[in-house]
């Protein structure tokens, strides 16, 4: 489940590309009407559009690189540029390999067989694309750190992970050339399986892709339907410009029912749970629920609603996720189409307008109307019946009324917003990392007793998810990024004199070393390096390399550019994982042998030695 969440957070970084192709061809689209409708392409205006459509069409046309490339960066530690470009080594070697030409040359057999090249004819696709970053990924998080004997040292490290991943790519073609065919089978055989029932397919389409974004598996729903993977692809040939007679299915049927249920279902649903609110926290309900109301109508964006219910009322979601299947079969039989580049919300409901797949779009506000009434009707009926703890309803007091308010500017607001979820996650010694995806914080915290999930709720944080053991995600909506800069801000703040390790350790004077006190960790960050690329040191400390040891030096590993290895007792492991560390057993007496890799090596050993000089 938190490898499937993670993928999920790397997919929105190529999807975050698409909101500008829809602005690109929208505008593209009404200032050259001929791009369309044919004839010659003549004026300033029309040679404006033309060029605008072609730099949209650039970003449809070659989805499938950006999820590759996207998903290699996003899913590789550190977001490393060097994961994606071996997902784009990935990629390039896995559709060569397996392109019609290809496979006729080395299966003549294949030729006849119309099915399976129907399959490596559409080899290039997201579904490929993503395949391709996970495994370039892969490989970067496996061997970004490898070291080899000194004549190949060239070849260490990151240098390494292109190559493993051109090799694997190599074996992976070779499974795909035995197992595509069946999979590209088993897809159209679903897809064309939910066309086949028209408006209700469609319907159902919308129910199953809400009904499964909690377990992130709705992006590969979406490959299927928005995408050209086996054919369909509603999002890619209702922007190339083409209508329903180029295609085999009503173009825009599954794009079209998200517009009434973002715009104005859940505005709507979000109202009925300020009224369902209680009367002492309806202001604060208020406060996080309008935003993310708001949020849903401009631009489609649903997480930081749904997270906000999804885990307290999962009966209420269950309805929510029918309602997006109900609203879309009645959209699809009125005869209403429009497209998204990003997600249902009006911005591309204004810029999909002009497009010739595009129809009733003023249908918009009576199927709107019906869906405010829907969802509105739903949870205002279902909240107070079965008494269901959406916000502003917890028997705990999760919203105080004041959590609304937050001062003044933007920057005071996130500010305040992260100092009350640092606060709510123990402080800054019980978080050991921190990152975020869209609409998302992402942490990883050392202790989950010390949470208290109704002051992060306080913040104004729409919901918690816990897809691991020390794994917190925290829903906060587009503004994810500023809050985690805040947040990022605090925790490396120096802490006050007396506090987490027990005493702080003055500066030593320049040329020496000093160290930063976050919490109980201290990371050395020494101006001197070391003189060599590896040392040798004996525990004295009765304790040993336990959990909080080894979270310290990971810390202090992960802050420089290299790659540190810890041996001891015949065992080797990097000094950035923890696990990893705690599994040497290194106790009292035990002999560790530690070397870097790397630009800033033996800044790492300096801070290193520093560190279990005074605390091993």
């Amino acid at each position: 489940m938190k490898y499937l969440q993670k993928l999920g957070k790397a997919l929105m970084l190529p999807v975050s590309c698409m909101p500008v192709c829809g602005l690109l061809m929208g505008l593209g689209y009404c200032l050259c009407p001929a791009a369309l409708q044919g004839g010659d392409i003549s004026g300033i205006a029309a040679s404006i559009g033309f060029f605008l459509i072609k730099a949209g069409g650039a970003l449809i046309d070659n989805i499938a690189w950006l999820f590759a490339i996207g998903v290699g960066i996003g899913m590789s530690e550190g977001n490393d540029g060097t994961g994606a470009l071996a997902a784009l080594v990935s990629w390039l070697m896995i559709i060569t390999l397996l392109s019609t030409d290809t496979v006729k040359t080395l299966i003549p057999a294949a030729a006849g067989d119309e099915s399976r090249m129907l399959a490596f004819a559409k080899i290039n696709n997201p579904f490929i694309g993503i395949l391709s970053g996970i495994l370039g990924s892969f490989c970067y998080n496996r061997f970004h750190k490898t070291r080899l004997p000194d004549w190949l040292s060239f070849f260490s490290g990151k240098r390494a992970v292109a190559i493993i991943a051109g090799v694997l790519s190599i074996a992976v073609a070779f499974v795909l050339l035995i197992l595509w065919p069946l999979l590209f089978s088993g897809l159209t055989a679903l897809g064309r399986g939910i066309e086949t029932l028209g408006p209700a397919g469609a319907g159902l389409y919308a129910f199953l892709n809400r009904l499964l974004i909690p377990f992130g598996l709705h992006h590969a729903l979406n490959n299927v339907f928005w995408f050209d993977t086996i054919g369909l692809g509603d999002l890619t040939h209702f922007w190339a410009g083409q209508t329903s007679a180029d295609v085999t299915w009503s173009l825009g049927m599954y794009m079209s029912g998200f517009f009434p249920c973002m715009m104005f279902g859940v505005p709507a649903a979000a109202l009925a749970m300020v009224r369902s609110a209680k009367p002492t926290r309806r202001k604060a309900a208020l406060g996080i629920l309008l935003s993310s109301a708001i949020c849903s109508f401009v631009c489609g964006v649903t997480e930081p609603f749904e997270f906000s219910f999804m885990f307290v009322a999962p009966v209420l979601y269950f309805v929510y996720a029918l309602l997006y299947g109900i609203v879309t079969f009645i959209t699809v039989v009125t005869g209403f189409r429009a497209g998204f580049c990003f997600s249902g919300g009006v911005t591309d409901l204004f810029f999909s307008a002009s497009l010739p797949a595009a129809a009733k779009t003023w249908l918009i506000l009576p199927l709107g109307l019906m869906a405010f009434a829907l969802f509105y009707g739903a949870f205002r009926f279902m909240i107070p019946k079965w008494n269901l703890k959406t916000p502003g309803r917890e028997e705990d007091g999760g919203l105080p009324a004041e959590t609304a308010n937050n001062a003044g500017s933007a920057g005071g607001k996130y500010a305040a917003m992260a100092e009350t979820i640092l606060r709510g996650l123990g402080g800054a010694e019980n978080v050991l990392s921190i990152d975020n995806c869209i609409t998302r914080l992402r942490l990883e915290i050392r202790d989950m007793g010390k949470v208290d999930d109704q002051v992060i709720r306080s913040s104004g944080a729409a919901g918690l998810i816990r897809p691991g053991k020390n794994a917190l995600q925290i829903v906060i909506g587009p503004s994810v990024q500023f809050v985690a800069d805040e947040l990022k801000t605090l925790w490396n703040a120096p802490a006050p004199t007396g506090t987490g390790a027990g005493e702080a350790i003055p500066e030593t004077s320049r040329g020496e070393h000093r160290r930063v006190a976050r919490g109980d960790l201290l990371f050395a960050a020494p101006e001197k390096e070391m003189d060599r690329d590896e040392f040798e040191y004996t525990i004295t400390d009765k304790t040993g390399i336990h959990a909080r040891p080894a979270g310290e030096i990971a810390g202090i590993a992960k802050k420089y550019d290299c790659s540190v290895t810890f041996e001891a007792n015949g065992k080797s492991c990097s000094a950035a994982g923890i696990v990893g560390l705690m599994s040497l057993g290194a106790a009292e007496g035990t002999r560790l042998t530690v070397r870097a890799d790397g630009p800033e090596g033996r800044r790492a050993l300096a801070a290193l030695y520093d560190y279990m000089k005074e605390n091993l």
